[in-house]
């Protein structure tokens, strides 16, 4: 049976070379990341161009090696021998000129873009040249064939820092619900306008590979989606998975996760699509998201086709994906709480946007504590279908997502009705976390959607016990009480 990443040496490794940078002046968890990217990159390169040369070789046909000539240098079996100046010398010139290679991919050519040597300290970067060296990532007849997505995925927890204007990590369990709860299809064209690290673009290819895996296939523990076909594959690699972040640091960290994830073919880009103009509009199938929130924008500098009055990054956000859905298009999307009851005429207006051309599937309260310690604002998931009309509100309150609401985040499975959010999805009745409310009376609040307006009063059934029942007890311990004072005034 193939190992996973949890129990495999590989996830030792990781801990080694992140003590190791930390150890060696590399403080900033981000760096950490964007370094251990370029070398590990370079290193699959190397190995995918050693295995084009040995299928050239038994074909009989001839194969220009990417490393020839003035640039064999570059090559992973030459450095990983190299120390001290040498090879920081030689990384530093690779990290620079690397994107310049001509048989590189569009994913290659964005992750080493403006690239630059970070690790400083030669016995440092040796000793993380070598860990790397000695992991075979690349192996898919040892490792499960994710084992590359899941390592990334544990370096990208690895942050402990919140970014800036209002970004910072969706915790993944919040991914995989919001994932789970929009059902990506195979045909489906997917977007993120505020992708971040590619979280919800993998977890939507995960899932559709999932719900079109075979039963044998699923038994052996593959997702890899052998009941769809060649173009199906081909369509989801080069054409479904489209993402923008403004932040071209953080592109290079989703470029590379996506890129272990078998996705190196997205079209995901450093790319603003509040500011700059787009030569084609596309229209999306999804749109999965959480967009920056507390962020302001200069108003000179907002599209003017975007059409809101408000200089805030959610506002403006949500308006660009509403614009961005197709008809009968899904959006999940977290926001705010003040998206829900916001007074401004750009809160009404996207709120009277949704209820009268959409059909809002779902509202569901987060609690406070979900972000922490990135943030402590009280956040929201909206899930609609655009077309239509809304004519009732099925919201959903979720008290506890399986771990404490503070800074720790530590797992807390008492405290966990997430887990049945699904299933009350699928029927979306009222429930004891969950109510519906007519269009009418939301109509009436302006539109209002928030989860605790319209929660209803509960009553708490006390069952008392006899009052007979106590009195007799009481009776019986003032006996007690009375009979021990006896015996201790003869003591004395």
């Amino acid at each position: 049976m193939k190992l996973q990443f949890t129990n495999s040496d590989i996830k030792q490794k990781v801990d080694r070379i992140m003590y190791e940078l930390f150890a060696g002046g590399v403080n900033n968890p981000m760096t950490a990341i964007e370094q251990i990217s370029y070398l590990m990159f370079l290193k699959s390169l190397t190995e995918f161009d050693e295995q084009q040369e040995r299928i050239s070789n038994l074909s009989g046909k001839k194969y220009e090696s990417v490393f020839n000539g003035k640039i064999s240098k570059f090559s992973w079996r030459v450095i990983s021998r190299l120390s001290g100046d040498e090879l920081y010398n030689t990384l530093a010139e690779v990290f620079e000129h690397l994107h310049e290679l001509p048989k590189l991919t569009a994913t290659g050519k964005t992750l080493f873009r403006q690239a630059h040597l970070k690790i400083y300290n030669r016995p440092t970067l040796k000793s993380v040249v070598s860990i790397i060296d000695g992991m075979d990532y690349n192996n898919a007849e040892k490792y499960d064939t994710d084992v590359k997505g899941d390592m990334y995925e544990y370096l990208l927890n690895r942050i402990a820092v919140a970014g800036t204007n209002g970004q910072f990590r969706t915790p993944r369990h919040i991914i995989k619900a919001m994932v789970e709860l929009s059902k990506p299809k195979p045909s489906d064209l997917i977007l993120d306008p505020a992708c971040g690290t590619a979280g919800f673009l993998i977890e939507a290819y995960k899932h559709i590979l999932k719900e079109n895996t075979s039963k044998e296939e699923l038994a052996e523990g593959n997702e890899n989606g052998d009941e769809l076909s060649p173009a199906q594959h081909e369509f989801l690699k080069t054409k479904a998975i489209n993402g923008f972040d403004n932040d071209a640091d953080m592109i290079k960290v989703a470029v590379m996760n996506l890129y272990l994830h078998d996705l190196a073919q997205s079209n995901v880009i450093n790319f603003d699509p509040l500011t700059l103009p787009e030569e084609k509009k596309k229209k999306y199938d999804l749109i999965l998201a959480n967009p920056p929130f507390a962020g302001n924008i200069n108003p000179e500098a907002i599209q003017e086709d975007i059409g809101l009055s408000t200089t805030k990054t959610e506002l403006l956000f949500l308006k660009y994906m509403y614009d961005h859905l197709a008809d009968g298009g899904r959006c999940a999307v977290i926001v705010p709480e003040g998206i829900l009851f916001g007074s401004t005429g750009a809160h009404k207006k996207m709120r009277e946007l949704m209820m009268d051309t959409c059909k809002i599937d779902a509202v569901i309260s987060l609690p406070s504590g979900v972000f922490k310690p990135y943030a402590g604002v009280k956040t929201a998931i909206i899930l609609y279908t655009k077309g239509g009309k809304t004519d009732k509100v099925w919201f959903y309150e979720v008290v506890g997502d399986g771990f404490t609401l503070d800074d720790k985040r530590n797992p807390d499975p008492k405290n966990d009705n997430l887990k049945d959010l699904f299933k009350a999805f699928e029927k979306k009745e009222a429930g004891p976390y969950s109510w519906i409310v007519k269009r009418d009376e939301i109509v009436a609040e302006e539109y209002n959607l928030t989860a605790s307006r319209y929660k209803p009063a509960s009553t708490e059934v006390i069952n008392h016990r006899d009052p007979k029942e106590i009195i007799t007890e009481v009776m019986k311990l003032e006996k007690e009480i009375v009979e021990g004072l006896e015996n201790l005034k003869k003591k004395i």
